[in-house]
């Protein structure tokens, strides 16, 4: 491998370009085609392209088969979309896994987001075998040893060592605070360099976290923002998701609202004012209507990307109590087990 092509490689990874300047950082979700044909995907990260600096690309999220993540972001990069390619532990042993990662990194797939995946029951192929040889921590720590030149097993990499950017998943809400700052903890030490959150609902928490645990270790956190649909959406959601606890007072708004998904849009878009206030970015799942997240953005007073600059790392911006005390009881597709 030349360093010529190390250098064009790494110099076509925007996302980590904005994590080390310390942008506000916005990054969205897609998910793999159910098939072969692409077209769909394409064309709504096309849609986020100027609004995002990353486009996830999921791996089998829920355990639903779709297309190989690994696939899917290749053809987005091919579009000139920066994808962060979400990597389980589920359906591959450490050598299927090692084997992948390195593949991605010559392809010019860069940012993995290391994740121990959903349990096969959860998925549409309840009759699979698990594999889980790793899980996230240990993922993290083995994309850590390639991108040192060498294997899960210390062996050296005699073709060269890997430059990938590995991220992985938090819940600022976790019930257990002792386990979500042991696990956050571990994931900083095996080499983590940006977190995004399971779907936030509770403003307060997130801020604790960010203050009581976060703040020493200097790593971007990206909440995670779910675009409510309806009541309905939101009692489903807090009926099937884990962890994942709606305020009734959202679920009113949605229910007396004359349109609930212009709505959903509002509350969006201001748990993202939230978010800017409190952490270095926001993680927007919108399923089937990724169409509306520039609208969030826009209503949030965000820019498409190239016309303002956002830096959290030399603006001091105050925290804004009141507001927080209002909405955090106002206010994935990360299913994913951390």
């Amino acid at each position: 491998m030349t360093e010529q092509y190390i250098t064009d490689r790494d110099s076509r990874n925007s996302f980590r370009t904005a994590v080390k300047s310390g942008e506000f950082l916005i990054t969205a979700e897609v998910t793999p085609p159910k098939g072969s044909d692409p077209t769909r995907m394409i064309e709504v990260a096309l849609a986020l392209k100027n609004w995002v600096h990353a486009v996830n690309v999921t791996d089998g999220s829920r355990a639903v088969l779709r297309m190989s993540p690994l696939a899917a972001a290749t053809i987005l990069l091919q579009h000139g979309i920066e994808p962060i390619c979400q990597m389980t532990c589920r359906d591959r042993n450490q050598i299927a896994i090692q084997a992948d990662l390195m593949g991605a990194n010559a392809l010019g797939i860069n940012n993995i987001l290391a994740l121990t995946g959903d349990p096969v029951k959860a998925g549409d192929h309840a009759q699979a075998r698990s594999v889980f040889d790793l899980e996230a921590v240990r993922l993290l720590q083995t994309i850590t040893k390639l991108n040192q030149g060498f294997d899960y097993n210390g062996k050296t990499l005699c073709d060269g060592a890997t430059q990938i950017f590995p991220g992985a998943a938090v819940d600022p809400q976790l019930a257990s605070w002792s386990g979500l700052q042991r696990r956050f903890e571990r994931k900083v030490a095996a080499g983590a360099q940006f977190f995004q959150s399971q779907m936030i609902v509770d403003f307060s928490r997130l801020e604790k976290f960010m203050s009581q645990i976060a703040a020493k270790f200097n790593k971007p956190i990206l909440a995670g923002i779910f675009l409510l649909k309806s009541a309905k959406n939101a009692q489903f959601i807090n009926q099937y998701v884990p962890g994942v606890n709606i305020p009734q007072a959202i679920i009113a708004r949605l229910e007396q609202a004359t349109d609930p998904l212009h709505e959903g849009i509002v509350i969006a878009a201001e748990q993202v004012r939230l978010a800017r206030q409190v952490c270095q970015g926001v993680h927007i799942m919108a399923v089937k209507r990724e169409d509306l997240i520039p609208q969030i953005l826009e209503m949030a007073e965000i820019s498409p990307q190239g016309q303002s600059v956002q830096n959290v790392a030399t603006t001091k911006i105050a925290l804004a109590e009141p507001l927080l005390r209002r909405n955090s009881h106002n206010i994935n597709n990360f299913h994913t087990r951390l």
